[in-house]
């Protein structure tokens, strides 16, 4: 058999594909590559008017997820659907309800400033004229009116009850006493006492008749002190009106089409007169409670509070890092003054709901999931397409604690949600609520075809890169050595991997090492500067394996030949980066049942699909030499110095030759390494991480005495689309130090192996006498035969048998 052409080890990226000097000749691409089946869920969803169509991203972390959507985002919203803003204002018949404001974007800032401008001269002129000569004169001329109609009023009735021989006494503010005269003097207890019996009647019908009147006055000095009261009250209200009423007047008709903030406006106008001792008293608690919510604008009661605001025009597009509920979804801060929590509307907070509303939220499913309170929260709130801004320890707790609860803000946003297949899965299956509100999945390539048109897209998706990130422009050599790396990645020579993280990462790098050397262009050097420092740095582990190599500590052999063992080959990763090991699989053979005893399976060191792996090829063995007959040979299997769990079917291939070594006798070359996992039919089905097998047993060989020419490794031919070597390996097989072969049967890799051909059965199921497998059913035969032969013996012996 012929080992593989060099060309089929690595494809190179031919530079004739890339028609451009640098970098810089490109122009960046605006999207993510390769992601037009996301891109198009995308696009769906978001023109998508209906509910519950919200996206869930689907993809492993640094596909650029995030990126493509804020990319797609920022060039195909349509900027012409209204903005909003969204105020809290004082709900005066209810202030434990404050009310909400809808205004286009942009006008909630003005509304503000107009209300801030408003007060501030209110807080002026109120003192200012209510404090002046002609409002006091007015304001004292009313009192004065009041009191003498007072005195008018109690001096008549004092009149009558003198002529009566009684006095009214004024007792306390408001308290009046009718009392019986002894000339000029009140009768004492024993003087009325000592008066006769028709004078006592006279006395108490006199003051019965006079306290009747006193109360019929004192009614009426309610009346008018009721009076007084309105009459104070409007020529509060006119004097205000003159102050204030064009002014809100101004900001009505400013306001027209907004009816909302219309009927705010005519509510303040209500309100200042009711409270103009906001305006005209030194209020220090209101003061306090300014300074510590860190708003010295006074008066707080008319304040606007612009929970959002938008430039007009602008569709928000959030994005939330730490979706905690609070950070989600508004909250109300407290403020404590002389050990007294309070709270009003202007310390409502918003959350990213409301800062997205009208546009996008984009977060990580995981960490919403991880929040307590905050997936249920964004499932209410989308179901009931509203905000409510509720405290999370009224949620958490029995406790009615006094707090007020705004208005609910109306929701209308789209939620992007960033996560793993595994999460998606989970709350499909577990979640039915799911479904319904994140009806589109976007689904992200991990690789994309390589082809020449790609290869020119995935160079303009570099540039992009280079672009965004500030970084140095790479030469055509640069961008196809990436590319080579990205086929690496991607495990297939006609692939090329999406990892957008992983070439941003290598794009760094690379620019730092190019900055280092004084290089204006990132060239294919400072590319490989980069790959070689990334190995070094992550290949620690590896090189202890490497030492225990070459000090002999791990049993290799690179050179002769061997009875039942056989080089297999394995893959480790450390922490994302991997790298290939060598394995003796060892087989012994002895008489038996026929069965192959698995000693990894039997200690419990072997997984799952390893020990199927030695079911499918012990029946490969029955099926070729125990179809009419029963084998007498049983075989064990082992990974030697394995103290640590196996799994996968990758070495089966190995395991078969082994034992077919075993079987036959015939020794098996330790030059050569075999990966490939194989079927009940002895066809070579393909395994993973090829490349890191194969550089893994060259890695071996130069460790245990340097390169023969004979070495190599045998791997599945369908795995050799998926060779994209180290360069140093390819130099070897260039010079014939090293090769690769492929394989697509059994019989291929035992013929490779043992060193002469595996055989062909004939008709009669007969094998030829030389081969390995015909030297194998000589064997069984003669093992049958000698059976036969003592079992006949036996019944010779024993005569009751018959």
């Amino acid at each position: 058999m012929k080992s593989l052409p060099l060309h089929q080890l690595y494809k190179a990226c031919v530079l004739k594909d890339l028609p451009f000097k640098t970098t810089r000749q490109l122009e960046p691409l605006a999207e993510i590559v390769g992601q037009n089946r996301a891109q198009e869920a995308v696009r769906f969803a978001l023109a998508m008017p209906h509910g519950g169509y919200n996206v869930y991203a689907v993809g492993r972390n640094g596909l650029g997820k995030r990126t493509m959507m804020l990319r797609y985002l920022e060039h195909h919203v349509d900027t012409r659907q209204q903005s909003h803003d969204w105020c809290y204002v004082a709900n005066f018949e209810e202030p434990r309800n404050p009310k909400l404001l809808q205004l286009p974007g942009g006008l909630g800032t003005q509304l503000k400033q107009d209300m801030e401008k408003l007060m501030a001269r209110l807080v002026k002129t109120i003192p200012q004229t209510f404090d002046s000569d002609s409002f006091l004169e007015r304001s004292e001329q009313l009192k004065n009116d009041y009191g003498q109609r007072q005195e008018d009023e109690l001096a008549k009735l004092a009149a009558q009850a003198k002529r009566k021989k009684v006095r009214l006494t004024v007792t306390t503010p408001g308290g009046y006493r009718l009392v019986a005269m002894n000339g000029d003097e009140p009768h004492t207890a024993e003087s009325f006492q000592a008066l006769t019996e028709e004078q006592r009647d006279k006395f108490e019908d006199s003051i019965n008749k006079l306290e009747k009147k006193l109360r019929q006055a004192l009614r009426k000095m309610a009346d008018w002190e009721q009076e007084y009261a309105d009459k104070q009250q409007a020529l509060n209200q006119e004097t205000l009106e003159g102050i204030s009423g064009h002014q809100i007047d101004e900001l009505v008709q400013a306001y027209r089409e907004q009816s909302d903030v219309v009927e705010y406006l005519e509510a303040v106008r209500k309100d200042l007169v009711d409270n103009l001792d906001i305006f005209l008293e030194d209020d220090e608690e209101q003061a306090a409670i300014a300074w510590a919510s860190l708003d010295k604008k006074m008066p707080r009661r008319y304040l606007v509070n612009l929970l959002v605001h938008q430039k007009t025009n602008e569709v928000p597009v959030v994005v939330e890092d730490n979706p905690t509920y609070h950070n989600l979804f508004g909250y109300v801060e407290n403020v404590t003054y002389k050990g007294t929590v309070f709270t009003d509307f202007s310390l409502i907070r918003p959350g990213s709901l409301h800062r997205a509303n009208g546009g996008y939220l984009l977060m990580d499913a995981i960490k919403v999931l991880e929040q307590p309170f905050v997936w249920d929260g964004l499932k209410r709130a989308l179901r009931s397409k509203s905000i409510q801004i509720n405290s999370l320890e009224r949620e958490l707790t029995l406790s009615g604690t006094i707090s007020i609860e705004p208005e609910a803000v109306p929701l209308d946003v789209k939620i992007v949600l960033f996560g793993d297949r595994e999460t998606w899965m989970l709350l499909q299956e577990y979640d039915s609520e799911f479904a319904e509100l994140f009806r589109v999945t976007a689904d992200f390539e991990n690789e994309m075809y390589r082809t020449e048109e790609s290869q020119l897209l995935y160079a303009k998706f570099i540039a992009s890169l280079v672009v965004e990130k500030k970084l140095l422009h790479c030469t055509n050599k640069a961008v196809a050595r990436i590319i080579e790396h990205c086929a690496r990645m991607a495990d297939h020579q006609d692939r090329l991997s999406l990892h957008a993280a992983d070439i941003a990462n290598l794009l760094r790098e690379s620019d730092f090492w190019a900055r280092q050397a004084g290089a204006r262009l990132i060239s294919e050097v400072h590319i490989e500067r980069a790959l070689e420092s990334a190995r070094y740095r992550s290949s620690r582990i590896r090189d202890q394996f490497y030492d225990s190599i070459r000090d002999g500590s791990t049993l290799v052999s690179t050179t002769g030949t061997c009875v039942g063992q056989v080089n297999a080959l394995s893959v480790l990763s450390t922490g994302g980066f991997e790298f290939g090991l060598s394995n003796r699989v060892t087989a012994s053979c002895y008489y038996g049942d026929g069965g192959v005893m698995d000693i990894e399976r039997d200690v419990k060191l072997g997984g799952n699909i390893h020990s199927k792996g030695v079911m499918i090829l012990s029946s490969w063995l029955a099926s070729h030499f125990a179809v009419d007959d029963p084998m007498h040979l049983s075989a064990s299997l082992t990974f030697e110095q394995n103290y640590g769990e196996v799994d996968g079917d990758s070495a089966s291939l190995a395991e078969l030759c082994a034992l077919i070594s075993a079987l036959s006798g015939i020794p098996v070359r330790q030059d050569l390494a075999i990966t490939g996992s194989v079927n009940q039919f002895g066809e070579v089905q393909p395994i993973g991480g090829v490349n890191e097998k194969t550089e893994g047993f060259y890695a071996t060989c130069e460790l245990k005495g340097g390169l023969t020419g004979t070495q190599g490794v045998i791997i599945p031919s369908t795995n050799v689309q998926n060779l994209m070597l180290d360069s140093e390996v390819v130099q070897a097989v260039r010079s014939g130090r090293f090769s690769v072969y492929a394989v697509a049967r059994v019989e291929e890799a035992v013929t490779l192996l043992l060193g002469k051909p595996a055989g062909k059965a004939d008709d009669k199921g007969r094998y030829p006498k030389q081969s390995v497998f015909g030297i194998i059913q000589q064997r069984l035969e003669k093992m049958r035969e000698h059976e036969r032969q003592e079992q006949a013996r036996d019944d010779h012996k024993d005569p009751s048998i018959h």
